[in-house]
């Protein structure tokens, strides 16, 4: 099993920052996929940012310049990814999900999610 730490959300205003991050322990595997996911009110879950044990990363076209997504891999008992998030507005409110998947090995697994909300 996986368990997903989440922390980092909040109110910020238009224009603001806030970084989230996400401490996985267990039988966790150096190659993997980790990142973050969020939904709002009404809508589908969607990606936010994805890293893996390589370092390569993805990001959504409406998080691009604004979000920066790292890991830290400091023991082979935790990863820890890392959501900075500048430049904040209105749309990105929604709880933020965060997701872990092995990739030669069984296991999808998600933490508890943490709101965030942008408003003035």
């Amino acid at each position: 099993q996986v368990q997903l730490a989440e922390s980092g959300g909040g109110l910020v205003q238009p224009g603001g920052s806030l970084r989230l991050s996400c401490a996985a322990s267990g039988r966790i595997f150096s190659i993997y996929v980790m990142g973050w996911y969020r939904q709002a009110p009404g809508k589908q879950r969607e990606l936010v940012a994805t890293t893996t044990g390589a370092g390569y990363t993805n990001y959504a076209d409406s998080v691009k310049g604004r979000f920066t997504i790292s890991r830290d891999e400091a023991t082979n008992a935790k990863i820890t990814v890392y959501l900075q998030m500048n430049s904040l507005k209105p749309e990105d409110t929604a709880v933020y999900y965060c997701n872990y998947r092995p990739i030669y090995a069984p296991g999808d697994y998600w933490g508890q999610g943490t709101q965030v909300t942008v408003s003035s």
